[in-house]
């Protein structure tokens, strides 16, 4: 399962990247409700569709604020300029097993490194 964050995202719906169509058919991505509610906030061709579309994909774990706190504190993710939802959706990769972040985001690398989370390239 390949879980595409926010970045990756905004990349697909403006490029329709083939790399990211092909995973989608294949049902190889898996979604977080935060990303569906980011993506929400911008502007959106086909909007209601494009957002139940994304609804509609398997959703990783959501984590609860204790525990993204506790994962904060035990791993010292402060000060790495990750905000509140990027620490989310790396609690939920922990709490997902066989879930490989795709990111471009730098920071949020990082941060997935120091908790062992297996990451792809940007570019598949």
């Amino acid at each position: 399962m390949i879980f595409a964050d926010t970045s990756i995202w905004i990349d697909y719906l403006r490029h329709r990247n083939p790399q990211m169509q092909n995973l989608l058919a294949q049902g190889k991505i898996v979604m977080h409700p935060f990303i569906v509610a980011e993506i929400s906030l911008g502007s959106l061709h086909n909007r209601q569709e494009r957002l139940r579309e994304m609804e509609k994909l398997f959703s990783v774990r959501v984590a609860h604020l204790a525990e993204v706190r506790k994962m904060i504190e035990e791993h010292a993710l402060y000060s790495r300029g990750i905000g509140l939802i990027d620490a989310h959706l790396l609690a939920s990769c922990l709490l997902t097993p066989g879930v490989l972040l795709w990111t471009r985001d730098i920071p949020l690398q990082n941060a997935a490194q120091v908790l062992n989370i297996p990451l792809i390239s940007p570019i598949i």
